[in-house]
């Protein structure tokens, strides 16, 4: 336009201008969020307003000095209206700066909360969430729950499958511990009665030497419901390993009858502290698809310490085969040192970062694993949220059907296994052998024979219980276990000539038939069907009674045979096997490929599809 603004306008829009770049550079970090970048529009705005308004004043003072020169008296007024306008100018200004001004504090106010929102740290969030072992209710809000399942960006070193393997080492060999604990006493009691030693060697001190193992077993499975429930999963183990390692010792030592029936007790406690223990941990750290493979290699490790006892006390004494079985608590204690805790269980007990951090290592970020944490998360607010209850609400919480249902079922599923003859032949393989085979063959080569097709069987179930579900399984194995303990008693009975391979093909189709189902199913289901709150509390009632059918076999075994002979023993082996998996089909449940919650809520819903005719018993009961 070729026209200049007077000194003292143009250095106040200069002074003005200055205040917003000053504005400017104390907002320049918010410039890289694209919803403000309309900031330098309203400083040019504000400064354009001022500008073309002091100029429309100043044009508009020049007319009137051109119309009003000829007269002092008008120049005196062009004075005062100069006057005016500087003041109308500065005015403009004044009100340009200050909407200015009120935009670009509005515009700090919403980056001080953005930035505010975007720095908060992990540590802030977990502040703000309530924990519940301080005495408080977890009440997370869904984006709490958002926050907590986000996307993470960490990469994984070693996948989720590796390290679940490595979490299940511990227990495992803790397991494989208890079955060096029932095969010992097929090497001890022969060695015993050719030996000329201070422990007596007849049969009724031998069958207590045998049984001894089995009877703090039932005990155990219930303190071990209480201790794991206590103390942690990871941490009973802990526990566990020390009266184990003190079993051996005293066995190792044994120099009369009361210290190897100490050592056999310990040992034998052990055993069942260990049984529901070792099941639920793997449950609760594996993930479904998996879950039945790492639990059914809790019965190939049972078979594989019978072996492993039964191979090492045919070439050496049963104080060393002691001394060795006595190493194995020790490496035990190494390997719970990399494991972490149950993550259920620590979120059950109010500590949620802990559980997330254990969840999250042992199942990495896969959109599976988040939405099982937020069903682990959902189900420990409902429980916060529920009432206290006292000690008469308790009890008559365990009548819920989510317990006694799953209770029902395991309690049946582990006597029709016991009763089978499972462990009469673990703990009498010498004898049993013997008894059926005759002396046309090796005792202790039958025995290895068939403690090896255990541990091969053992290793098919671990990957066909991943492939199939539970109840043909339990069905195929039923089915053939009783047909081969009836037919090694029909052999038995008739004893025809010049076939003594028989009754050692019964066997082995025994071992095949009960290792692929009868055996790993129980304890694999054990971990499964209780509810979180009460998965301890279920698992060792059901485990006891398995244990208490445990020591009636092994006890009465021997009697049997001598009593009523190998005909009436085996038979009734097999007559209960058939009988027991005949009530299995009517009442087991299919778990496989299910969640924890999808099972509990199974139960608690009573989906008629898989567990009517439990529904029914109990509507009669």
């Amino acid at each position: 336009m070729g026209e200049t603004l007077p000194e003292n306008i143009e250095s106040s829009l200069v002074q003005q201008n200055g205040a917003f770049q000053i504005g400017h550079e104390d907002l320049r970090d918010t410039q890289e969020d694209p919803e403000d970048r309309d900031y330098n529009n309203i400083q040019q705005d504000a400064v354009s307003e001022a500008i073309n308004s002091a100029i429309d004043q100043e044009n508009a003072e020049r007319r009137s000095r051109i119309f009003h020169k000829s007269s002092s008296k008008q120049e005196f007024k062009n004075y005062e209206d100069k006057q005016s306008i500087h003041e109308i100018v500065n005015e403009t200004l004044k009100n340009c700066s200050s909407q200015a001004e009120i935009k670009i504090i509005d515009l700090n106010k919403r980056q001080d909360d953005k930035r505010n929102s975007r720095r908060m740290s992990n540590y802030l969030h977990n502040i703000q969430m309530t924990n519940s072992s301080l005495g408080l209710t977890f009440k997370a809000t869904e984006n709490k729950d958002n926050y907590l399942l986000k996307d993470s960006q960490t990469v994984t070193r070693f996948s989720p499958l590796l390290k679940q393997t490595l979490g299940s080492s511990a227990p495992i060999l803790l397991t494989f511990i208890t079955g060096l604990t029932s095969g010992y006493s097929a090497i001890l009691l022969p060695q015993l009665k050719n030996g000329t030693g201070p422990i007596p060697s007849d049969d009724d001190t031998a069958s207590w030497i045998a049984a001894m193992a089995a009877l703090p077993m039932a005990p155990g499975c219930l303190v071990s419901g209480w201790m794991m429930e206590k103390f942690g999963r990871r941490t009973s183990q802990y526990i566990t390993c020390i009266p184990l390692l003190l079993g051996w010792i005293f066995i190792a030592c044994s120099y009369n009858l009361g210290l190897m029936l100490i050592g056999r007790f310990f040992t034998g406690l052990c055993a069942g502290l260990l049984g529901p223990l070792v099941a639920v941990y793997i449950g609760e750290i594996t993930e479904p698809r998996y879950r039945g493979f790492f639990l059914a290699s809790i019965s190939l490790a049972i078979a594989l310490g019978i072996l492993a006892a039964h191979a090492i006390g045919t070439f050496m004494t049963w104080q060393w085969t002691a001394i060795i079985c006595g190493s194995f608590p020790i490496l035990s204690i190494f390997l719970l040192t990399f494991i972490p805790e149950s993550p259920s269980w620590l979120i059950t007990q109010g500590r949620i970062d802990d559980g997330i951090k254990a969840f999250y290592w042992l199942r990495g970020y896969g959109e599976e694993a988040k939405m099982e944490l937020k069903g682990i998360l959902d189900t420990k607010k409902s429980a916060d949220n529920e009432p206290r209850m006292n000690l008469k609400e308790k009890l008559r919480s365990l009548k819920s059907p989510e317990l006694i249902k799953p209770l029902f079922i395991m309690i049946l599923f582990f006597m029709t296994c016991q009763f089978s003859g499972v462990n009469a032949v673990a703990f009498y393989s010498i004898e049993i052998v013997e008894k059926a085979v005759g002396k046309a063959i090796d005792h202790y080569l039958t025995m290895l024979i068939i403690d090896s097709l255990r541990v091969v069987m053992s290793i098919v179930a671990c990957v066909i219980c991943k492939q199939y579900g539970r109840r043909p399984l339990c069905f195929i194995s039923g089915i053939w276990t009783a047909l081969s303990m009836i037919g090694l008693a029909m052999f038995l009975y008739f004893k025809p000539e010049n076939m003594a391979w028989l009754p050692l093909i019964c066997l082995m189709f025994y071992i095949c038939a009960i290792s692929i189902g009868l055996v790993p199913l129980p304890w694999i289901m054990c971990g499964e069907v209780f509810p979180a709150k009460l998965r301890g509390l279920g698992s060792g009632i059901s485990s006891a009674t398995t244990f208490v059918s445990f020591f009636v076999v092994v006890k009465t075994a021997p009697g049997m045979m001598t009593n009523f002979g190998e005909v009436v023993t085996f038979l009734t082996y097999g007559v209960i096997a058939l009988f027991g998996t005949a009530l299995m089909y009517f009442i087991l449940p299919e778990t496989k490929g299910k969640s924890l919650r999808e099972i509990e809520e199974r139960f608690k819903r009573g989906k008629k599809s898989d567990v009517k005719i439990v529904e029914e018993t109990f509507t009669n009961i």
